[in-house]
């Protein structure tokens, strides 16, 4: 399950970012309007079956990027924490700055000093953090047995004390 669903990053960063940068690059840039409507899932009927094409496509890049986004977030801290992580809105960031990122780097106008980098950046600092233990998440979610428990068991013991004192 990703923490992230294209339904929130049609509110931050928009439909209009996802539409620029989920767009196949020898495609006309899929409509704002259409985007917003594929992303909420609403009615598009008012638009050609060309351009419905081309908006699921950058759809399903956009899913691709949040599904990335959370194996990464899975990847760094699944040692520590029982997956799936408890969804807050620290875990959502991280996956919206990693998706944002992943959709972004195709591009050739990526700047090191741009916000998209910096994000990013930030992200996978603060998951590092995490994964060696500096920084925590809270409690694992209640009932969730704690994967670092060890119990040790074996048979009854064959002779005792008593058995073995004629061998003394």
């Amino acid at each position: 399950m990703p923490y992230i669903l294209p339904l929130d990053l049609a509110k931050r960063p928009g439909a209009r970012e996802l539409a620029q940068v989920a767009t196949r690059e020898d495609a006309p840039i899929v409509d704002d309007a259409l985007m917003e409507a594929t992303l909420r899932g609403q009615d598009r009927a008012a638009w050609s079956a060309e351009q419905l094409a081309a908006a699921d496509d950058a759809l399903e890049r956009i899913v691709d990027a949040t599904v990335e986004a959370s194996s990464v977030i899975d990847g760094m801290v699944g040692k520590r924490y029982p997956l799936p992580l408890v969804n807050s809105p620290l875990v959502t960031g991280w996956a919206r700055s990693i998706a944002r990122y992943l959709l972004h780097k195709g591009r050739t106008s990526m700047d090191k000093d741009s916000v998209i980098v910096r994000d990013y950046d930030n992200a996978m600092r603060l998951l590092g953090m995490v994964a060696d233990g500096r920084m925590n998440l809270g409690e694992p979610a209640p009932g969730v047995p704690v994967s670092t428990d060890v119990r040790f068991g074996g048979d009854a013991p064959v002779f005792s004390r008593r058995q073995l004192r004629a061998f003394r």
